[in-house]
C-alpha cells in the first residue's frame, strides 16, 4: 500500500514543481550557478608570470588539470616543491641555453612549446616501459615523473632534460626540415616501435645508432643525436663510439655531420657550443636556490 501511495504522489509533485517553475520564469537569477573554479594566485605564479610568461610566452602547468592529461594512464600531480624546482631548472638548464647561444629569449618565444605541463607519476604503458616525456603537435611538453626529482644529483643526462631538448628537436625539424640524405644513412634499418625488441642501448651503437630509440625512425635517430651528443661529455660521447666499433662508429659520425651542418646553417647554433653551455650550467643547477621565489628588479 506504501508503495502505491508513493507512485500516485510523484506526477502530483511532478506537476506542482513544473507549475512553480513556469511561474516563476520572471524570478530567476541571470547568474549562473556553475562557477569556473578559482585558484588564489601564490608567490609560484607570480614568479612564473614574470619569468615564464612574459619573456617567452610560455605556460607552465603544474597544477593537475584532467583537460591537459592523456587518460590512457593513472596520473598524480606534482608537488609544490619539485614544481617550484622544475620551473628554475628547466629554465636555467633549457631555455636560457637557447637565450645565450641566440643572444635574445625570441628565438625561444618563437619556437617553444607554449604550454608545459608536470605530472608527478610515472606514465606506464602496457607493455611495462614508461613515457618520460611526451610532445604534442609543437604546442605542449609534458614531463612525468616528478616525484623522483632530485635537485642535489641533477646533471645533463638527467632525464627531463635530455627529453626537452629531444622533443624540441622535433619542432625545429617541423620548422625547417633536415636533409633527405640523413635517412639514406640507415635506409630500412629503421624498426619502428620494435626499437626496445631489437636493440639495448649498446648493441645499436654497433648499427650505427645512437641509443635503441634512436633506431624507431630517421626522425627520431635524428633528434636523438642532438640531446645525446649536447648533453654528454666529450669523454662520454667518444666512450660510446668505442662501443659502436668501427662500423657503428662511422655511421653515427656521417649522422652528426648532417645533424651539425643542419643545426648551423638552418639556426645558426654550433652543437659544439651548445653542449659546452649545457654542461656549464648542468654543473650550477644543484646550486640554485630551489626556495627563493623573488622577482629581481630590473
Amino acid at each position: 500500500m506504501k508503495k502505491k501511495l508513493i507512485y500516485l504522489l510523484c506526477p502530483i509533485l511532478l506537476a506542482s514543481v513544473l507549475f512553480t517553475a513556469c511561474s516563476n520564469d520572471d524570478d530567476l537569477s541571470a547568474t549562473s550557478v556553475i562557477r569556473e573554479t578559482t585558484t588564489e594566485e601564490n608567490d609560484l605564479d607570480r614568479w612564473l608570470q614574470h619569468y615564464y610568461m612574459l619573456p617567452y610566452n610560455i605556460q607552465f602547468k603544474y597544477r593537475f588539470e584532467d583537460i591537459e592529461s592523456s587518460m590512457e594512464y593513472y596520473l598524480t600531480p606534482a608537488s609544490y616543491e619539485k614544481s617550484v624546482a622544475m620551473a628554475k631548472l628547466v629554465r636555467h638548464m633549457c631555455l636560457e641555453v637557447y637565450d645565450e647561444l641566440t643572444g635574445s629569449c625570441e628565438f625561444i618565444k618563437a619556437y617553444f612549446p607554449k604550454v608545459l605541463c608536470l605530472v608527478g607519476s610515472y606514465a606506464y604503458k602496457t607493455n611495462g616501459s614508461v613515457v618520460l616525456g611526451t610532445a604534442e603537435a609543437g604546442a605542449k611538453i609534458t614531463l612525468y615523473n616528478l616525484d623522483n626529482l632530485n635537485t642535489s644529483t641533477v646533471n645533463s643526462k638527467t632525464a627531463y632534460f635530455k627529453t626537452i631538448h629531444h622533443e624540441f628537436g622535433h619542432i625545429l625539424n617541423q620548422t625547417k626540415p633536415y636533409s633527405t640524405d640523413f635517412p639514406k644513412i640507415s635506409g630500412d634499418k629503421y624498426v619502428q616501435d620494435d626499437c626496445f625488441d631489437v636493440y639495448d642501448d649498446t648493441s645499436s651503437l654497433k648499427d650505427g645508432f645512437i641509443t635503441a630509440y634512436a633506431s624507431n625512425s630517421a626522425g627520431e635517430d635524428f633528434v636523438e643525436i642532438v640531446s645525446i651528443y649536447v648533453t654528454r661529455t666529450a669523454e662520454e660521447w667518444e666512450e660510446k663510439m668505442v662501443t659502436a666499433g668501427t662500423s657503428g662508429r662511422e655511421i653515427i659520425e656521417s649522422k652528426l655531420t648532417i645533424v651539425k651542418s643542419y643545426m648551423e646553417n638552418s639556426w645558426n647554433i654550433n652543437l659544439d657550443d651548445m653542449r659546452a653551455v649545457i654542461l656549464r650550467r648542468a654543473s650550477e643547477a644543484p646550486h640554485l636556490n630551489f626556495s627563493d621565489l623573488t622577482i629581481e628588479a630590473e
